[in-house]
């Protein structure tokens, strides 16, 4: 599959950003009647934005500021279901390699310009050629075909279940086509969205204002008068920014937790991603052992999830033993029960493949892993096994997983659509399947994933369960993302799937 292909050099050019590592979502919940707009609503960002066009957009934590100032096709509301936005209806032909979308025909971008469309398709086009770090989202998109005003036929190289889930992601984010090719786009967006750019409340690096459109078609998803993203990339700044009143809502460390709710401040917390090992020299080429599915077994026998829990993230988060998340379509509540903490199963199955003197792997270590990487490290050595954390750079972080360099490595992945999982994780082009590892049972199974219309989640429990049985991956637990907002100013609603809620999600307190 080339899409998949794309998704590997894609995530190679990512952020090595733990936190950013896979969160994703978006959408818009359900309106009070008799909701006013008013108020400003300022949000402690973790990351700055490095450009503003549209083809560079990111997910998780880093769509949120795109949402002000554009819309997407489609939208996704806080419980993952998709509903129309600029895109009021969409339907597939039977093999589901031709999307039918029909547009909204009273939409205009911040500059004047007409949504139509010849719009849309100048965004697919644009997007396709940028590269962005979400390029793997039109992997599949071969070509479209503008039927009239409001009605574009999207052709797809092959069938992508994630299609219209990645159209209410950075893939569907629409800008003026007047901008799109402007060297201007990068420090000046014009959307169709809730809010325009105020460059004088904005600093590159530090600050980005937005100002309500007063002809914006949708009043009721513009819920301030202003909108502000402060850039606090350090935990302790944005931890002081709360307290003190001047961001509204932002994410803090767990240890902020006390201080922050001691400040009077709500905790909306949400889970969004796993952390654990992902083994991936399935084939033994750097660490023979690591062939040995028994092995691989033994290391999850060997960890004690629920201390790793309490030690590594104060029990905020979730204990898990699969890579699919509860909401994901794919979750198997009896996986979790797959290796209990077991320190005597897990020397016996490695007496068994031959390794009971234990043996060695390395992973990469950057700033913030060496508590991790010591505590993981001390429960496999206590079944025989040496974790040995290897320095890098941070910004080597992805590009050296991507290149197969480790044996194995810790992250925090995203727990999404299973489409958009088994290709950052399971497939032989996958990014975090770096030594191209599959069996033709598995490739089976991905297939009917690919071509299982509207039983590909269904379809991709099995696997859920391959990969689980055959300990792929060593999961840990599921983190909180812990987000914090200031109740006496506004409100917010979690959004399934994603770090941060959507802009759509906050609302002012009357």
């Amino acid at each position: 599959m080339m899409f998949g292909r794309i998704l590997k050099a894609a995530g190679v050019a990512a952020a090595a950003a733990l936190a950013l590592a896979g969160c994703a979502g978006g959408g818009a919940p359900a309106q009070t009647e008799g909701a006013q707009r008013g108020g400003t609503l300022t949000i402690g960002a973790i990351v700055d934005i490095t450009s503003w066009d549209p083809a560079q957009a990111h997910v998780g934590h880093q769509l949120q500021p795109y949402q002000a100032v554009y819309d997407t096709l489609i939208l996704r509301s806080p419980d993952g279901e998709l509903e129309p936005m600029l895109a009021t209806d969409w339907s597939y032909n039977e093999d589901r390699t031709q999307l039918t979308l029909d547009l909204r025909t009273d939409v205009t971008f911040s500059d004047g310009e007409v949504f139509d469309a010849a719009a849309a398709q100048a965004n697919f086009e644009h997007f396709k050629a940028g590269n962005g770090r979400q390029a793997a989202q039109l992997a599949a998109y071969a070509s479209s075909d503008v039927v009239d005003d409001d009605t574009i036929v999207i052709t797809l190289s092959a069938p992508d279940p994630a299609f219209e889930y990645y159209l209410s992601q950075a893939a569907g984010l629409m800008g003026s086509p007047a901008a799109l090719d402007s060297p201007d786009i990068a420090t000046n967006p014009i959307g169709s969205g809730p809010y325009v750019f105020d460059s004088s409340t904005s600093v590159a690096g530090s600050q980005y204002g937005f100002t309500a459109r007063d002809d914006y078609w949708n009043p009721d998803l513009q819920k301030f008068d202003s909108v502000v993203f402060k850039v606090l990339a350090d935990p302790t700044a944005r931890l002081n920014a709360l307290v003190a009143g001047q961001v509204d809502a932002t994410v803090v460390d767990a240890r902020a937790v006390e201080q922050a709710e001691g400040a009077g401040k709500t905790f909306v917390p949400s889970q969004t991603d796993w952390a654990g090992l992902l083994l991936m020299d399935r084939d033994g080429a750097q660490v023979p052992a690591l062939a040995d599915v028994n092995v691989r077994r033994a290391i999850n026998y060997a960890l004690d999830r629920d201390a790793l829990l309490t030690t590594l993230a104060m029990d905020y988060g979730t204990v898990t033993q699969q890579v699919f998340g509860p909401e994901s379509g794919a979750y198997v509540e009896d996986l979790e029960s797959t290796y209990p903490y077991d320190p005597d199963r897990a020397k016996e199955l490695l007496a068994e493949a031959g390794y009971e003197d234990g043996f060695e792997f390395s992973v990469p270590s950057i700033p913030g892993f060496e508590t991790v990487l010591a505590v993981v490290g001390q429960q496999l050595a206590d079944v025989g096994i040496t974790l040995t954390p290897q320095a890098i750079p941070p910004q080597n972080l992805v590009p050296d997983i991507g290149a197969g360099k480790f044996p194995a490595a810790f992250f925090s992945l995203f727990q999404g659509e299973p489409w958009v999982a088994i290709n950052q994780l399971a497939s032989t082009s996958a990014l975090y399947n770096p030594f191209d590892t599959t069996t033709p049972e598995l490739q089976e199974m991905i297939d009917a994933v690919q071509f299982g219309g509207d039983e590909s989640d269904e379809l991709a429990k099995d696997v859920n369960t391959y990969l689980t049985e055959n300990a792929w991956f060593a999961p840990f637990y599921r983190p909180d993302q812990i987000l914090f907002v200031d109740e006496t100013k506004v409100t917010a609603v979690p959004q399934i799937q994603q770090a941060v809620p959507s802009i759509y999600n906050f609302s002012p307190v009357a």
